[in-house]
């Protein structure tokens, strides 16, 4: 064996330890093998003390803040000394450790115990608006001589001219009151305090609490008699200021000198340090233990390798400490905070989009919400302007729409004009002829024929095209359908070629007769209407033809088929009541005052048509009853009813017009048509279109050659329209290019612009103003004026954002601009003012807003609240510019008198978000700008509540906490929030619609504290 000796000396102490070493030679007795409790995890260790193997067994020794023999470990409770744990403000203990917090208004120090002043006005000016004095734990808003400082103790107001009043207001300079001044009833004025301070026995001035920033103490206030009085925590001393604490000079200097009883003997070995001098030289907790001291640090901090120091950790450097986005690194802890667009979750670390689209009033038709952002659209016809409202484009403005004569603008949309004698174009902008045809147009016919073999008579109706289906309410064996070929005359409508498009012009009798007309009415007993192709075919019969063969004449027939129940007599008693169909027919025949002769005039020309109708009516109903009627559409023939006994089987597809599309029955989309043989649905062939849905053929495009595209929904996807810079007699080829001079930038059009002025253009074919040849190039914001040859700014009221155009687009709805010579829309605005008042909850808003408001604009408000009610207001931001001296101007108060009791004034942008309660029951609200100024304004919700509530209220939104930091000020930016918020100060009872969940969901914990602890404070009377 080797006996070691270990002599220690320490000042002026000596003790002799005699630690003993046992080293077995390899020769000695062979021990069992040592088991390792700790890793078979078969100790009996508490889950808070740590394992330690020894030789054939273990020990436990509790984790650093707990305390026990190691199978029973406990936390201790540092902040249950008098050294607090070291806290100058406040301890919290948690298990194993502790956190030091301070108060509002202080923020911790770096070596996570001690608490500093916060300087609030070195960020956003304390959210003052004009002076900012910053004071130990707090600070205070101040205003310029010829202000006064309103209720909400952040604005100023301006102070009304002395003596304008009689007796004293609160408006007056020297009104007497400390902090808040509020005018009786009876005509006088009362003094109120700031929460956290007391009124004094004079009854105006405000004596400071221990409530308000710490009573200005840095570490600990007490109340007296004559107001707060300061101390120190240990190691400290009181600053000269009565204030400040400093590190206390002849502590440090017997920390440097340590003395001899600071160390004692540890069984009979060990001599070491104690807690009990210079807290054992540790920056934060200090422990006595087996093996001398042992140092730890608070959450947030970290034992540096001397084993003494604490450092704070940046958590920001591992994972952006958790944050989604922006990760700010504080003494002893981290906030998160998100980009703008987002907010911060109630667990502190999560951004969520805001859906701003879910916000009322967010966009006036679409609103598309994408991460962190949203975009507004528009209906068609429509442009957006003020970033979220929609007007009606006046296209008449631009070229007059593009029309040949006239141009109406209708919302969302516009309508060309023709003078008398003219109809418009298919194309909707020029005006032709109406007796007019153009060659190789081919009009459209609805041809009925009749024939008799016998006693046998055969009637067919043939549909060249024109033709619209109409089905009843069940797409399956309907019980009513309407069918009408060709185009009816003088029915508000004008008709070329085989388009026939409304018209805002009645046909003159020089110009076109009247057409012959007659309705006849057809009953068919136990049948049914069933529009179904005829399955064999029948050669079409040679007979008697109505209507003249002249491209011109339009025939129109509308026949509608109509089944129901009747009984048998009026008294019939039989359950099973038979089928009656009725068939009506409305038939239109033309007749042209240009077939007259000498021998028959247009009167004789009329009677012949009305006699040859009558006779074909005949026919035609001897030819329903003998189920000898068909209707010819598209190639097919038709029946249009059936006798029951005859009546097909029950059919799987859809019938006329319809199609089976994923097991249910859909009508034939626009741009195709039922194929009676395929019974489906087919897409309209090159050469036709087809506007409606549900029908069972395709139109004719106009000089139709068989081309174009397949599936055309309208007339404008017909192939051969003239292009840009082209033209002809019907807007289809062969086209010839614009002559020199003129241009055209539309398709399809029968006719060129000319440039005006005499001006030419470099080549034939131009297809805009620009190929023009100008004598001087117009910049946006200007037009091109061909009268005098120069550039003219766009009138007020219009915009122009290109060059070298030659007009100016009107500002759309009811909005205009500030000045000539806008280039934008965006310069268009609305200059009504916003807002929805309503007695328990509303809110104003700037003319245009959230678009920049107009210059020059005046909006007067007024918020009377129901009896013994009281008014809450919350700005969340305002935009106002602040270039000249209070050129605009938002104003709260009583009337509209300048010496009445004013609430709330401002000229300034102010982003921070604010609250405070109106100083009169009333509120009259003014808003001005001026002839230059414009910004983006604001929109500002209020709410109005019982005024039993007014002290809990006013507490509230007084505190300085509510505005301490950005996730507080989020909250009031927050429109889903204070809408809640405010639901629940306008009716109480909707508090029991939120659930617990619900609320802290949507606040923070912070500020449910903080709104906790008032209402708590303002029902403990009622408790």
């Amino acid at each position: 064996m080797y006996v070691h000796v270990l002599i220690r000396a320490s000042l002026g102490f000596v003790g002799l330890c005699l630690v003993a070493f046992v080293q077995q030679s390899a020769s000695g007795s062979r021990t069992t093998q040592d088991v390792d409790e700790c890793a078979e995890a078969i100790d009996n260790c508490s889950i808070d003390a740590i394992c330690q193997n020894t030789l054939k067994s273990y020990k436990c020794i509790c984790k650093s803040g707990y305390k026990g023999d190691g199978k029973h470990c406990e936390d201790v409770d540092e902040c249950a000394t008098d050294y607090n744990g070291g806290c100058v403000h406040e301890c919290i203990n948690i298990p194993g450790n502790y956190r030091c917090t301070c108060y509002d208004g202080f923020r911790l120090a770096h070596d996570g115990h001690n608490c500093l002043d916060v300087d609030e006005c070195s960020e956003g000016n304390g959210g003052c608006q004009q002076i900012c004095v910053n004071m130990m734990g707090s600070y205070e808003c101040r205003c310029r001589e010829g202000f006064l400082l309103s209720d909400n103790q952040h604005t100023c107001i301006q102070r009304p001219k002395d003596g304008t009043k009689e007796g004293p207001t609160c408006m007056d300079k020297n009104h007497g009151c400390a902090h808040i001044c509020r005018e009786t009833q009876k005509g006088g004025i009362s003094c109120e305090c700031r929460p956290g301070f007391q009124l004094t026995r004079n009854m105006k001035d405000c004596k400071l609490t221990c409530n308000y920033g710490n009573g200005g103490c840095q570490h600990i206030c007490e109340e007296t008699d004559h107001g707060p009085k300061c101390s120190c925590h240990m190691k400290f001393v009181l600053h000269s200021d009565g204030k400040t604490c400093v590190g206390d000079a002849g502590n440090a200097s017997n920390q440097s000198n340590p003395v001899s009883v600071g160390f004692v003997t540890v069984g009979p070995c060990f001599p070491a340090e104690t807690c009990a001098v210079n807290n054992g030289g540790c920056d934060s907790t200090c422990h006595d233990s087996v093996t001398g001291v042992r140092c730890s640090c608070p959450v947030g901090f970290t034992l540096q390798p001397d084993r003494k120091t604490c450092k704070d950790i940046d958590e920001c450097r591992l994972n952006n400490g958790g944050c989604d986005h922006v990760c700010r690194n504080t003494v002893g802890s981290f906030e998160c905070s998100c980009k703008k667009g987002y907010k911060l979750l109630t667990n502190e670390r999560t951004c969520q989009d805001i859906d701003e689209c879910s916000f009322d009033r967010a966009c006036d038709h679409f609103c598309v919400n994408s991460a962190g952002s949203f975009q507004c659209l528009c209906h068609k016809g429509y442009v957006l302007y003020g970033l979220a409202h929609c007007g009606d484009i006046d296209e008449c403005s631009i070229n007059r729409g593009g029309c040949k004569y006239g141009c109406i603008n209708t919302l969302g949309s516009y309508e060309c004009t023709c003078p008398p004698g003219y109809k418009l174009h298919w194309n909707r902008k020029d005006c032709i002829e109406l007796v007019k045809c153009p060659p190789g147009l081919v009009a459209p016919k609805a041809t009925l024929t009749c024939s008799k073999m016998g006693k046998k008579e055969s009637c067919s109706l043939t549909c060249a095209s024109k033709a619209h289906y109409l089905a009843g309410t069940s797409h399956h064996k309907p019980s009513e359908h309407i069918l009408s070929c060709g185009i009816p005359i003088l029915r508000g409508k004008s008709c070329i070629g085989s388009v026939c498009v409304p018209t805002l012009l009645f046909l003159s009798v020089e110009t076109l007769a009247p057409p012959v007309k007659q309705t006849a009415s057809f009953k068919i007993k136990n049948a049914k209407c069933h529009l179904h192709p005829k399955l064999t075919g029948r050669t079409e019969d040679r007979g008697r033809t109505l209507g003249p063969g002249l491209n011109c004449l339009v025939t129109f027939v509308n026949l509608k088929c109509d089944s129901s129940k009747k009984a048998k007599g009026r008294r019939a008693r039989n359950p099973s009541n038979k089928e009656v169909t009725r068939i009506t027919l409305e038939l239109e025949a033309e007749v042209k005052p240009g077939d007259t002769t000498g021998s028959c005039n247009l009167s004789c020309l009329r009677q012949r048509m009305e006699k040859q109708v009558k006779t074909y009516i005949k026919a035609l109903k001897k030819s329903i009853n003998q189920e000898r009627f068909l209707i010819r559409v598209a190639g097919l023939e038709y029946e249009v009813a059936q006798k029951l006994p005859q009546a097909a089987p029950p059919q799987e597809n859809c019938g006329p017009g319809w199609e089976r599309d994923s097991g249910r029955c859909v009508r034939c989309l626009p741009g195709s048509y039922y194929h009676g043989e395929q019974e489906r649905c087919v897409q309209c062939p090159p050469g036709t279109f087809q506007e409606k849905e549900g029908q069972l053929a395709c139109d004719l495009c106009p000089g139709s050659d068989g081309h174009g595209p397949v599936g055309a929904r309208n007339i404008s996807s017909c192939a051969g329209q003239c292009s840009t810079g082209y033209f002809s007699n019907d807007g289809f080829k062969p086209c010839q290019p614009c002559p020199q001079g003129t241009y055209q930038p539309d398709l399809g059009r029968t006719l060129c612009f000319p440039c005006g002025g005499g001006l030419s253009t470099k080549r034939e074919g131009a297809s805009s103003f620009h190929d023009c040849e100008v004598k001087v190039q117009c910049s946006p914001g200007h037009y091109y004026n061909t009268s005098v040859h120069r550039c003219i700014r766009c009138p007020v009221g219009t915009y122009q954002t290109e060059f070298r155009q030659n007009y100016c687009i009107s500002c759309p709805g009811n909005t205009t601009t500030d000045f000539d010579g806008a280039t934008s829309v965006s310069q268009c605005k609305n200059r009504q003012c916003g807002g929805e008042m309503g007695e328990f909850m509303g809110y104003i808003e700037s003319p245009n807003y959230p678009g920049n408001y107009p210059a020059n604009v005046e909006c007067i408000w007024n918020i009377n609240p129901p009896s013994k009610r009281k008014i809450l207001i919350v700005v969340p931001e305002i935009f106002l510019p602040s270039e000249d001296e209070c050129g605009d101007v938002l104003v709260m108060r009583k009337n509209w008198s300048a010496t009445s009791i004013t609430t709330y004034e401002t000229c300034q942008t102010y982003e921070r978000p604010i609250a405070f309660t109106a100083r009169s029951r009333r509120l009259w609200i003014n808003f001005k700008s001026n002839e230059a100024n414009s910004a983006r304004g604001f929109q500002i919700p209020y709410v109005t509540y019982d005024e039993d509530y007014e002290q809990l209220v006013e507490d509230i939104v007084r505190d300085g906490r509510l505005y301490a930091s950005e996730n507080h000020q989020e909250i009031l930016k927050d429109k889903k929030l204070i809408k809640t918020l405010f639901d629940v100060l306008a009716h109480p009872n909707n508090y029991f619609k939120y659930t617990t969940r619900e609320s802290n969901e949507m606040l923070p914990r912070s500020f449910i504290r903080l709104i906790s602890s008032k209402v708590s404070a303002f029902l403990r009377p009622y408790k």
